[in-house]
């Protein structure tokens, strides 16, 4: 397994940042690698990368979700394995930290190398990166899911 942490710093309050989160339909809006994702309950959704010019599908399951807090996930079947967790921290009133973890088995060749050279760390951070731009252009979430799933 693979750990990969990165934290980013947004200019909109903790709620903005958390609801826009929960709108995973959107993440192939700031994540590159991510082709598609439908939600298809509150706690299950099916994803579809392209890594490494190899398309890859599976279901996350939310293990773990607080309002304003947290979003834990595992996979569950499909092309890859791996788990995370994103974090939100309020900085000031319209400022927040978002901090993802996430830990992952490279699979093939070209993600066992890539892993090697930490291109994994360097995606991450450019998506966090992406996903400041996306919620700092908008100014407000695109939705909100803000129900409360224990892990």
């Amino acid at each position: 397994m693979v750990q990969i942490i990165e934290t980013i710093d947004v200019d909109v309050p903790v709620r903005t940042a958390y609801d826009q989160w929960t709108q995973f339909e959107t993440f192939p809006k700031f994540l590159d690698e991510v082709e598609s994702i439908t939600q298809t309950n509150d706690t299950l959704t099916h994803w579809t990368v392209k890594v490494g010019g190899f398309t890859r599908e599976f279901d996350a399951e939310i293990t773990e979700q607080h309002p304003d807090e947290r979003v834990a996930w595992t996979s569950k079947g499909g092309d890859t394995e791996h788990a995370g967790v994103v974090t939100f921290h309020k900085l000031t009133d319209t400022t927040s930290r978002v901090t993802v973890q996430l830990d992952w088995a490279p699979e093939g060749l070209v993600e066992k190398l890539g892993a090697l050279v930490g291109a994994g760390g360097h995606a991450v951070k450019k998506d966090l990166k992406n996903f400041k731009e996306f919620i700092e252009a908008q100014g407000s979430a695109s939705g909100a899911w803000r129900g409360d799933v224990d892990a």
